[in-house]
């Protein structure tokens, strides 16, 4: 597995992690701890250094598994957490000192570490990523030892050129195939300031694999069923915020300029082209996902003529719907 820096954090991590919303179970199913742990070792055997999960995943078990298979093999991971999502209501005015220090010693506790080594605010409403007395409550946890570094998660582009403006070390966007804006003045931002990149939706809740059609059917419970007009949350999640149809057409003609069914490694190993990224987090319900992700880091580099292919079927088909709006 290629080794990446993660920004100014120093530290060096797989470039292709494990991301954790569905870790051991496929969204809207029952939790699966079994399944979970043999994930975290497919990744632990591939290679995987990096892992990103959250405070309210699967009700924090994801968190607690991460942290039993990790007490068993310390000093293997590099872990980022994000928290706020479980504040309800999910307001700016509900974002204070206060919250951020319970949400912090919740994480700490779920996963039985002593220090978290990257914690981002979990796309919180605009106005937070202006909000001085977070980010100093954020610099004071790190100063008092509960935290190594800390960044965001985003929604929105402005978002994250808000956020530099504090000491962020990282930041966790919405980057791939379907969505190039973060390209415009982002990335070059975050190169110049020396911000980790984490690269996630790699695969568009699944468009980007290939294998979906417009028979498919997903699970009520799913949010690729009931989040597609941003019913519970940011519809950028779902699909990237793609329309499902749109999202097909753009599928299908990357498949026929590629000439494969199996987009996944080549979305994967597109997003690893770009230089700012340092770590990319493809999800995985079932550990045999694990090693299909891990295909693509021994792909060769994609040629400047498919780069091209990418951004003319963006430009062609998606540019007009998705741009302007995150």
């Amino acid at each position: 597995m290629n080794q990446r820096i993660f920004g100014k954090t120093g530290r060096s991590i797989s470039e292709i992690g494990l991301g954790t919303w569905q870790l051991g179970t496929r969204w809207g199913d029952p939790f699966n701890r079994e399944e979970a742990m043999r994930i975290l070792e497919a990744a632990d055997n591939a290679g995987i250094t990096f892992i990103d999960t959250a405070d309210v995943y699967n009700g924090g078990k994801s968190e607690e598994t991460i942290g039993e298979y990790v007490s068993a093999h310390p000093d293997r991971f590099y872990i980022t957490t994000k928290f706020g999502r479980r504040l309800n209501p999910h307001t700016a005015e509900m974002y204070t000192p206060e919250a951020i220090a319970g949400f912090i010693e919740g994480s700490l506790s779920r996963m039985n570490l002593e220090r978290l080594d990257m914690v981002l605010l979990h796309c919180p409403p605009t106005p937070v990523y202006a909000r001085d007395d977070i980010f100093s409550e954020l610099e004071w946890q790190k100063a008092a030892g509960k935290i190594a570094d800390y960044g965001v998660s985003i929604e929105k582009v402005n978002e994250g050129i808000q956020a530099m403006e504090y000491g962020i070390s990282a930041m966790e966007v919405i980057f791939n195939m379907f969505r190039l804006k973060p390209l415009d003045e982002l990335f070059p931002m975050a190169a110049a300031k020396n911000i980790g990149i984490i690269a996630r939706v790699p695969l568009a809740s699944g468009l980007l694999t290939g294998k979906f059609s417009r028979d498919t059917v997903f699970g009520p419970k799913d949010h690729r069923t009931f989040n597609r007009d941003g019913a519970s949350f940011d519809k950028g999640e779902t699909f990237s915020g793609v329309p499902y149809e749109l999202g097909l057409e753009a599928a299908d003609a990357l498949k026929n300029a590629f000439g494969t069914a199996d987009l996944a490694p080549i979305a994967i190993r597109w997003i690893l082209m770009h230089p700012e990224v340092s770590v990319v987090i493809p999800g995985a319900s079932r550990a045999a996902q694990v090693t299909d992700n891990v295909r693509a880091a021994q792909l060769p580099p994609l040629t400047e003529a498919q780069m091209d292919i990418v951004t003319s079927v963006y430009n062609r088909i998606l540019r007009a719907e998705i741009h302007p709006q995150w």
